[in-house]
């Protein structure tokens, strides 16, 4: 088989595409990639401090953020009975150095209650 003088460019720049790691092909040094490598875990503390309070069939979970990045706090509530619905609350955004209240119940008597965080 011959190749026309024509195609043996494109040819190269084939084998070099398939040759080159995946990521390789993508990057320049010209552009770095900015951020904390992919394998590198962020070491940075994250979290909202939670405490709850039940008072009979009401649950009450204050959440305070001492960090600077915003941590996204829901409620969880798992009732008793087994008629009851458990309920998952809507997220609420816990910013920097802000405390939030988040508010459950059930019908009756409450069986356990936890707080869920993302970034």
């Amino acid at each position: 088989m011959r190749l026309s003088p024509r195609s043996a460019p494109v040819l190269a720049a084939l084998v070099l595409l398939v040759a080159l790691p995946a990521d390789a092909a993508s990057q320049t040094s010209h552009h770095p990639v900015k951020g904390p490598h992919a394998r590198v875990p962020d070491k940075r503390p994250f979290g909202a401090s939670c405490r709850t309070a039940v008072h009979g069939s009401h649950v009450t979970a204050y959440c305070h953020n001492p960090y600077p990045e915003t941590d996204r706090v829901s409620l969880h509530v798992e009732c008793d009975r087994w008629w009851d619905v458990d309920s998952d609350g809507a997220r609420v955004g816990a910013g920097p150095a802000e405390t939030v209240r988040l508010t459950g119940r059930c019908w009756k008597e409450i069986r356990s209650v936890w707080v869920s965080h993302e970034k």
